[in-house]
């Protein structure tokens, strides 16, 4: 009896903790709202402007670098007044300091480099699973591993030889997701709203 009893009260405690959640979300549905159309905003910029979104993000990477370099050699130093290790800290620091400094005088350097490493990895990964089909019976789906791998492959060899082209697509993508992502939080955010008005259910069982 005492079982039940407590898990019907876990049960209860799970629900009221559900619903408050809930409720809070669909108070601030608006919040919900901005998000979505922040998204939105940047989805029609990377799409219109790939290359202003893929400067934006050279930029944000080499702060990134930049803010971790000094971080990582003020650890450094402190390392060193404890008598700790520090040597590694320091090449660190210094090692992002130099990268994030390239990132902001030759940004395009950087946007290819990137482009490159993604083309090796999507020519390796796919080499290895075009490897992988074919050692795989053909009742198995060999030729859908096939189709994979060679996509992978062709991809990898575009952005091999044509890398602008490459983050221009990237940028594209990131765009495609960026609307997509936005008009469902515009979605839900309405849905929201609309639960917000009519109230919750607690409170309409407590006026019944």
């Amino acid at each position: 009896m005492s079982g039940k009893y407590e898990a019907g009260g876990y049960d209860l405690f799970v629900f009221n903790a559900d619903s408050t959640r809930s409720q809070t979300l669909a108070r601030n549905w608006w919040l919900v709202a901005l998000r979505g159309v922040f998204a939105l905003i940047f989805g029609i910029i990377a799409i219109l402007l790939p290359g202003v979104t893929i400067a934006a993000l050279v930029l944000l990477f080499a702060a990134y670098m930049l803010v971790d370099g000094v971080l990582a050699i003020i650890a450094g130093v402190r390392a060193a007044l404890r008598h700790q290790r520090w040597g590694l800290l320091i090449v660190e620091g210094i090692a992002d300091l130099i990268a994030g400094g390239i990132a902001i005088v030759w940004p395009l350097i950087t946007i290819v480099a990137f482009i490159y490493l993604l083309a090796a990895w999507a020519i390796v990964s796919g080499g290895l699973v075009f490897a992988a089909a074919l050692r795989l019976r053909l009742e198995h789906g060999r030729w859908l591993l096939l189709f994979g791998g060679l996509v992978s492959l062709i991809w990898g060899l575009l952005l091999l030889f044509w890398p602008l082209a490459g983050a221009v697509a990237l940028a594209w993508w990131m765009g495609a997701y960026a609307l997509l992502f936005g008009v469902t939080l515009l979605v839900l955010a309405f849905r929201l709203r609309g639960q917000s008005r009519r109230g919750s259910p607690t409170e309409a069982v407590s006026h019944a």
